[in-house]
């Protein structure tokens, strides 16, 4: 069995293994994926309502008490400081190592948030017969930050990220239909054609994640991303903070089916 039909648990003990470092598309299809903010106690309270603000970059599924690394909501047994295949290390808004584990870094007052992930719809768009072309060519999702703000929250604030996918027109009507279903996934997308209405200069040269084929008849579609948290670290400078590299994502146990309608 590949990790591509594995179960959540089989990916994360991979990642703690230290078998499995690389981006997550495609992997453990049918389980739902997701992106990871740490942020110390007295910052927690200020980007819970950040992400309460900001639903649809930041869907949450779980939280976890100050000092304790397990999401037992959506994964019992995980341990957000091992179960990821990279993280990333930011002291005053500023990255300073991409990790493969956070154990060395951990603190007691760290609080974990759990936040949705598009690639959990992307076993959907495909079953529906639609393209997902980062899977196809085998790299990460393109990502780009946006001329789009996020509301403000506490000392929190910064601009949102979207993820995207090379569609045609018919295909962006049926993958919003599919991705409705899917609103702690960030659900139906926040633009589709031209990028720059969306600030975004050039689609071949993504701000996170690996260019992709824009094929002849196809439009770019962008979907809110759950990487938008690392915007605001960037812009909102606290003193430290641990999240997920982008791409490399913490698989839950629950099924995607588990998010649809919610």
């Amino acid at each position: 069995m590949t990790l591509r039909d594995a179960t959540g648990a089989a990916v994360r003990a991979a990642c703690r293994a230290g078998t499995l470092t690389g981006p997550t598309p495609g992997l453990a299809a049918g389980f739902v994926q997701a992106n990871l903010v740490l942020l110390p106690r007295d910052w927690a309270f200020d980007f819970l309502l950040f992400c309460q603000r900001n639903p649809k970059p930041c869907p949450l599924l779980d939280v976890t008490e100050p000092g304790d690394p397990e999401p037992r909501g959506v994964a019992a047994g995980a341990d957000l400081r091992t179960d990821l295949p990279a993280y990333r290390v930011w002291e005053n808004g500023e990255l300073v190592e991409e990790p493969n584990d956070v154990r060395r870094h951990w603190r007691d007052d760290l609080v974990g948030f759990v936040i949705g992930c598009s690639f959990t719809f992307e076993t959907a768009l495909q079953a529906a017969g639609l393209p997902v072309r980062h899977i196809e060519e085998n790299v990460n999702v393109p990502m780009y930050r946006t001329n789009i703000p996020c509301r403000s929250a506490g000392r929190f604030s910064g601009p949102m990220v979207v993820s995207m996918r090379p569609l045609t027109p018919a295909q962006a009507v049926r993958a919003t239909q599919v991705c409705g279903r899917f609103p702690r996934a960030h659900g139906t997308p926040v633009g589709f054609g031209d990028p720059t209405a969306l600030g975004i200069r050039d689609v071949g040269v993504p701000d996170y994640g690996d260019a992709v084929t824009v094929r002849a008849g196809e439009v770019p579609v962008f979907w809110a991303c759950g990487v938008t948290p690392q915007a605001a670290l960037l812009q909102s400078r606290p003193p430290f903070a641990i999240t997920h590299k982008p791409g490399h994502m913490f698989m839950t146990d629950w099924r995607d089916t588990d998010l649809e309608g919610e």
